[in-house]
């Protein structure tokens, strides 16, 4: 039986599955889009699929299974969840040393759609939780990151950067002080190597000239992201606590289906949502329990849904939207550098991040509307004369809004929404214009 192939230029599974000759590469990443598979169906992503398949036909075939099918499966790590994964109809596939579901039974159309509609249990303990405690863990992560932590009222968190010394972006994380000598962080698992490096690096200066901080990675916890209209409801009958004075943003240690876990109201979707962080035990159990609960409403969702809706939310995807040479303020983040932070400096790369704030940076990070195919990563974008003004880094087709939608960068001044522009899709230039994001509203959960 010939294996299913999964393909997501977004996610960069091509590296995670094996070393491609650059020949096949260029092949696939001309035609990838959403995770599809030979079984897969419903519309543009079926049509896509055929696309891969016959450029998969032209290649040659015993390199492809040698380099990309030569199981690896043994090397994978595994989230508690995985057997729980399989017997529900989860489609396994390697990303960023972890296996990890793509999909279940449902299309990934649908279970975007889904995740709007009513609600989607994702997991994502792949992800590194992880704490930093003592008395100065707050200055020790300043230096490190563009938020202002000291700022932050216990109990409440955002998304920030950890920046080099180039003023470029190491790492998206969520950020949260669950009280004065404690941060609480979740980073990237495809970062977690070089995002733990860094910090532990920086820890070792830091506590040699007397600073008081050290760490602890919650590698026995699993993380499981609820997202959705039904996911406060839904939790709500597995806790005493009264969710409706958490809001966006806010953490809480709490007990859950009788167990003690950390709950955050954020996620990955643009919807009302939840990450909880639950010892590894027992996170089978909450997952079952989600589930019933929901009565069916809630659905186990996997990675190709997670980037889907990200996309439609705006939000950057490190690797492809953020990367070690683009500045916060590139990336139109600006929002996520405090105001004292701005005033001061004191992070890594403030310098030029600062410079960028008063003169404004040379690209931006912009939305775009498309006609023709979706474009990709690394789709060219010209203006109406055909002089290149910048180029995609993520794009796909909305389920929700049933259209071509894509982020990317382009030249300042050049980034208004309404702007005309030429997007590049296997050499043939289609239609397009720049537009805000997100594409789809986001509904946090914020007071009145």
């Amino acid at each position: 039986m010939s294996p299913v192939v999964f393909i997501h230029t977004n996610l960069g599974l091509f590296t995670l599955i094996g070393n491609c000759p650059l020949d096949i590469y260029t092949k696939l990443q001309a035609a990838a889009s959403i995770f599809i598979s030979n079984k897969m169906r419903g519309g543009s992503l079926w049509q896509l699929g055929q696309s891969i398949t016959r450029r998969l036909a032209r290649a040659d075939k015993k390199t492809i299974a040698r380099r990309h099918f030569a199981s690896d499966a043994e090397n994978l790590k595994k989230t508690a969840l995985h057997d729980f994964h399989v017997a529900n109809g989860g489609k396994m596939v390697p990303f960023a040393g972890w296996s990890m579901p793509i999909q279940y039974k449902d299309s990934i159309m649908e279970s975007t759609l889904n995740c709007r509609q009513n609600g989607s249990l994702f997991d994502v303990s792949h992800m590194c939780g992880l704490s930093l405690k003592g008395k100065d863990c707050v200055p020790f992560l300043e230096k490190l990151v563009i938020a202002d932590v000291a700022g932050l009222a216990p109990g409440t968190g955002t998304l920030t950067v950890f920046t080099n010394e180039n003023g470029g972006s190491i790492d998206d994380s969520v950020i949260t002080k669950v009280k004065d000598d404690h941060i609480y962080l979740v980073v990237n698992a495809g970062c977690r190597d070089k995002d733990l490096a860094h910090i532990e690096a920086h820890m070792k200066s830091f506590t040699a000239k007397g600073g008081d901080v050290s760490w602890h990675i919650h590698d026995e916890r699993s993380l499981l992201a609820l997202q959705g209209p039904l996911a406060a409801p839904v939790l709500q009958h597995l806790t005493k606590d009264d969710l409706s004075k958490l809001y966006f943003g806010e953490f809480r240690i709490l007990d859950i289906n009788g167990v003690s876990c950390f709950l955050t109201r954020t996620g990955y979707t643009g919807e009302d949502g939840f990450e909880i962080s639950v010892p590894s035990e027992r996170a089978v159990d909450l997952a079952k329990a989600i589930l019933e609960k929901s009565e069916g409403k809630v659905r186990l969702t996997g990675l190709g849904a997670r980037d889907s809706l990200r996309l439609e939310a705006g939000l950057c995807l490190y690797g492809n939207d953020m990367e070690q040479h683009v500045t916060p303020v590139e990336a139109g983040l600006t929002w996520a550098i405090g105001k004292r932070r701005r005033a001061e400096g004191g992070f890594l790369g403030a310098e030029k991040i600062l410079k960028q704030l008063d003169e404004g940076p040379p690209v931006r990070r912009v939305g775009f509307f498309a006609g023709g195919p979706p474009a990709r990563s690394h789709s060219k974008v010209h203006d109406e004369q055909g002089n290149p003004i910048g180029e995609i880094t993520s794009g796909g087709f909305s389920p929700c809004l049933k259209k071509n939608i894509a982020m990317g960068y382009v030249k300042s001044g050049l980034h208004k929404a309404g702007t005309k522009v030429k997007i590049e899709v296997r050499g043939k230039a289609y239609d397009g214009n720049i537009t805000k994001m997100p594409f789809v509203p986001t509904k946090y959960y914020k007071p009145s």
